[in-house]
């Protein structure tokens, strides 16, 4: 993803992900004048236009696929789903709010008799953008949706041959359809009069642009989608008329949008192809990238040209951080230092390439750097690589055990949380569990419908005399026992790091999974009688979970033989599970006492310690008879007697 220097942030501000991973990032285009940065870059390949050459003549020359209109809201605007997107249609909608036709339509009622601010001001969609700046206000035009696959699959695309790149180019524009759709159905709302009015609005207006490369002229397969901030209502007396959309409502639903995107376009690749993801630790700590299986990570490494630019200048800047603060950066901490290190290295737009010639680019460098074998070869390898994770992981989502995984994670990790933050986490379950293997449609509404029915605790309570709040404004909480902090062993001469929410998640997720597995294990030594068996299909579209309209330990699977034991399905329930989510994400950690005593919070406790212990020998060293400790002393011991557990039970949780 590529994003203006930093003289031109005045038109918007966008924070560039550190990692790279599968994503979907959201930028404003508020100012009047923005569509002309999107004319002379955005639409030009993130290059720059020259200027007074048509942006469809300098399209052609360099080889660049025009813009494409894409919504349902196309048909209000006369235009139609894949019709191209001109440059004139840019600075009326983008760049002034108005209809892509406004010429045609002022000339006609001109020719009609109509004045000229008539005539204008029939073409304005919504409240004029001169009314919105008469009140001091920034209208907002538009925001950028940028869509991009994770960095495996920018791999295979860049150097596989042409029905590779067809695939992965067909899903990744079918992920992004799916996506549109989503935002339409479930999401996009237009609001008014202050937010009292409020409606649904199932049709967006968008204008998509491809991208094949980055300002380093690596590839990074990208689209970015203008959603325009104008939908249309019907009015009391049921006329169609323009507003705004409620875009603090698409900002929340960004990253549930962006898990969709990744698992849409991760699962359509790997089965049309035969592969299969791997989890890749990008960050310690964080929550690792699901990759394609067979690609080096030095391939990886080689295309990701932005994140090492970016890590270097990030390592400085979190020195002078705790130079500064006397500590590391904390999570939100480290995201705004990520910006500001994308922003420090952000290159120069350069004059932009066809994609023949840049795919030419990107085999030779390959071949350069890593020879034939390993570039050639790579396909196959990730097809075996693929085969090997299918013949041992199937088809299979235990819902029980997923809503526990999805509820156990979220609550961990944020602690409040509404739906949509569900929603995203049962999309990355079944993108773990599955290893990129298809499912039915539905299933992630399903899981996150049980974990919340199951798992969760509504904590917003309806004020009287107030209107009742949004589905997605109703916020839970679980009452799982959440995990103590714990420190991880340093490596390369590091020191210790406290582990993050999610390495705790990870750790709360597993202790009540396993707790289900033997409660279930154990039933079925006290019965023979078979556990359901339900498809998948069967929970498509259903709304909440009635914990009564089904077997509470329902299997999604529609091939599973019915004869099996329930012992015996059991224990592949438990293989399954072992074999889709290794133990990777806590591999190579520790929280031996050693290295939780030798963290810098608990050396000052610590010293503490000693000096309260020394003063409590040399009082009893001077007096005949020892007194009895002090309450600072106790509390001193309590505190030493707590330090030495490091993995001692679980917290009683935020629910307690």
């Amino acid at each position: 993803m590529n994003c203006p220097a930093p003289r031109e942030s005045a038109f918007f501000c966008r924070s560039e992900p550190v990692s790279p991973v599968g994503v979907l990032s959201v930028a404003k285009i508020q100012r009047r004048n923005a569509w002309r940065y999107y004319v002379r870059g955005v639409a030009f390949g993130d290059g720059r236009l020259p200027v007074g050459q048509p942006l469809t003549d300098a399209q052609e020359v360099a080889g660049l696929q025009p813009g494409r209109w894409r919504g349902r809201g196309l048909a209000a605007l006369g235009l139609t789903e894949g019709a191209e997107v001109s440059e004139r249609q840019m600075e009326l909608v983008f760049g002034q709010g108005r209809h892509p036709d406004a010429d045609r339509i002022v000339r006609h009622l001109l020719d009609d008799g109509a004045d000229a601010a008539t005539a204008r001001r029939a073409t304005v969609l919504g409240q004029p953008i001169e009314e919105i700046e008469a009140r001091k206000q920034t209208p907002l035009l538009a925001l950028d949706f940028t869509f991009r696959p994770q960095a495996s699959l920018h791999v295979l695309w860049a150097l596989g041959d042409a029905h590779t790149r067809r695939i992965i180019e067909r899903a990744h524009e079918r992920a992004i359809a799916r996506v549109l759709r989503w935002l339409e159905d479930e999401v996009a709302e237009t609001r008014w009069a202050s937010g009292r009015g409020r409606a649904k609005t199932p049709a967006l207006v968008v204008a998509a642009f491809r991208h094949n490369d980055n300002r380093d002229s690596f590839p990074l397969l990208h689209e970015h989608c203008l959603v325009l901030n104008r939908v249309q209502r019907l009015d009391a007396d049921g006329d169609p008329v323009w507003g705004a959309l409620d875009t603090r409502r698409l900002y929340r639903h960004v990253v549930a949008a962006g898990t969709l995107y990744t698992l849409a376009v991760t699962t359509e690749v790997c089965e049309e192809l035969g592969l299969a993801t791997v989890p890749r630790e990008v960050t310690p700590g964080l929550r690792p990238v699901m990759e394609i299986a067979g690609v080096e990570s030095e391939l990886i490494d080689w295309s990701a040209t932005r994140r090492q630019q970016i890590e270097e200048v990030l390592e400085g800047l979190t020195y002078k951080y705790a130079k500064k603060h006397g500590r590391l950066p904390g999570e939100k901490a480290r995201e705004g230092l990520g910006w500001w290190a994308a922003q420090d290295t952000r290159r120069e737009k350069r004059t932009p390439r066809p994609l023949e010639q840049l795919l030419a680019w990107w085999k030779a460098s390959a071949l350069l750097k890593f020879g034939q074998q390993m570039v050639d070869g790579l396909l196959q390898r990730c097809r075996t690589a693929g085969a090997a994770i299918r013949a041992r992981v199937d088809p299979v989502v235990d819902t029980v055990l997923a809503a526990v995984d999805v509820a156990a994670v979220v609550f961990t990790v944020r602690g409040r949380f509404a739906r949509r933050h569900v929603l995203a986490e049962a999309r990355r379950h079944l993108l773990e569990t599955l290893r990129g293997r298809e499912f039915a449609r539905g299933l992630d509404d399903y899981i996150a419908n049980r974990a919340l029915s199951d798992h969760g605790r509504q904590t917003t309570d309806p004020q009287p005399g107030r209107r009742a709040p949004a589905a997605d404004q109703i916020f839970y909480t679980a009452d799982f026992p959440e995990p103590d902090p714990w420190f991880i062993a340093g490596t390369d001469g590091k020191p210790p790091r406290e582990s993050s929410r999610y390495e705790r998640a990870r750790v709360a997720s597993l202790a009540v999974r396993n707790a289900i597995r033997a409660a279930r294990t154990a039933a079925a030594g006290q019965t023979d009688a078979p556990a359901a068996t339900t498809s998948a299909a069967a929970h498509t579209g259903e709304q909440h979970h009635d914990p009564t309209s089904a077997p509470p330990h329902a299997v999604d699977h529609p091939g599973r033989d019915a004869a099996l034991t329930t012992a015996q399905r059991a224990a592949a329930i438990h293989a399954h599970q072992q074999a889709a989510m290794p133990e990777e994400y806590l591999g190579g950690r520790t929280t031996d006492a050693g290295t939780w005593l030798r963290t810098p919070k608990n050396l000052e406790r610590l010293a503490a310690i000693t000096r309260a212990a020394d003063a409590r020998r040399r009082a009893f060293e001077n007096r005949s008879e020892p007194e009895q400790p002090t309450d600072a002393v106790r509390t001193a011991e309590q505190q030493q007697h707590h330090t030495n557990r490091p993995d001692q039970g679980r917290g009683t949780g935020r629910g307690h």
